[in-house]
């Protein structure tokens, strides 16, 4: 595997971006590569400090364009990495099918690659959503392999808003799962019948009721079709999680204070999960293992760093706060036992 060198990214300076081919594709949708997009830091000239990270991945119908969620960080001497997977966002390529995977574990290719490229650094991973069950399944192989996460310079996780279960009906999680893993099986491509609403994303685009800008095509208002073979791997690995991970570092789990599904875009999209059930979220972020910290974020919507401005500043203090009380128990290991 040769990496490209770093380029210009499409967010523009100070941003740079680089592509990590990984061969031809496990699901037979011919090359494939992932995309590393970084802004660094100015951590100063003395050697004695170790270098510090941020590594980001997104989740389902989404890739990296929040610049100010790098910002944050740069502007406390942190260097911010995201991570565009195979075919999401900038590593969609023509005639794939956009965040098609039929196992989980195969994104463990992408992450190892971004992890050397970032180079010796004390390096805290984030994750949002799907992206958020991703990270915590790959930490847990990494330990069983012997790969401990902490010897990788890995310090810590954030999550904001994690997949870790199936939303809606009960049934949907038992029989419903069964059915979704059988047509996985024989037609793993498959768009399964659920109809997708518009409010988050409205809530979200600045061409409708929200603030930001971003690419359509990499992610549409309805978001992505939902392919049976791609869900029965997010079910899979849902189900590893409950029966309890031991990620190896300590965690963050960020949600919104409340859920609200709707149809269509309305006032309370603007300040609520529209996506997940934030009880499902608090239910299962304790699968995690080692020390674990769950904040609701009252008005935060989905993503919660893409939030309206109170809510968006409460969630940033939530992380500077823990990560200033991790690097303290870091440099003090007493307190890492206590």
């Amino acid at each position: 595997m040769t990496c490209s060198q770093w380029s210009p990214d499409l967010l523009g300076a100070p941003f740079e971006a680089r592509s990590i081919p990984l061969g031809p594709d496990p699901d037979g949708e011919s090359e494939v590569s992932a995309t590393l997009v970084r802004q660094l830091a100015d951590q100063g000239e003395s050697p004695a400090e170790p270098r510090r990270a941020v590594l980001y991945v997104h989740g389902f119908t989404d890739y990296f364009f929040q610049r100010h969620l790098a910002a944050h960080f740069v502007e406390h001497g942190i260097d911010f990495y995201a991570l565009d997977l195979r075919k999401c966002g900038r590593s969609l390529h023509p005639g794939q099918t956009p965040h098609y995977i039929s196992d989980l574990a195969l994104y463990d290719r992408e992450l190892e690659a971004a992890m050397k490229l970032i180079g010796p650094a004390e390096t805290l991973l984030m994750a949002h959503s799907t992206g958020g069950l991703i990270l915590p399944l790959w930490l847990d192989r990494l330990r069983r392999a012997g790969r401990a996460p902490r010897t990788l310079g890995i310090t810590g996780l954030v999550l904001n808003s994690p997949w870790l279960d199936l939303q809606g009906p009960a049934f949907l999680r038992s029989v419903g799962t069964v059915a979704i893993n059988t047509v996985g099986k024989v037609r793993p491509r498959t768009a399964l019948p659920t109809e997708l609403s518009s409010a988050y994303g409205d809530s979200l685009y600045a061409g409708a009721g929200g603030e930001w800008d971003y690419n359509l095509d990499w992610k549409p208002l309805s978001g992505f079709p939902v392919l049976a073979g791609w869900l029965s791997a997010v079910r899979q690995g849902q189900a590893e999680l409950h029966r309890g991970l031991d990620i190896g570092v300590p965690s963050l789990v960020l949600r919104s204070a409340r859920t609200h599904y709707s149809r269509k875009f309305g006032p309370d999209s603007s300040s609520a999960d529209t996506v997940l059930d934030v009880r499902q979220i608090a239910r299962w972020s304790g699968c995690l293992g080692d020390r674990n910290t769950t904040v609701p974020i009252d008005g935060a919507l989905h993503d919660v760093f893409l939030s309206a401005p109170a809510a968006r500043a409460a969630a940033f203090s939530e992380v500077d706060t823990w990560l200033a009380d991790l690097e303290r128990r870091n440099s003090n290991p007493t307190l890492q036992e206590s």
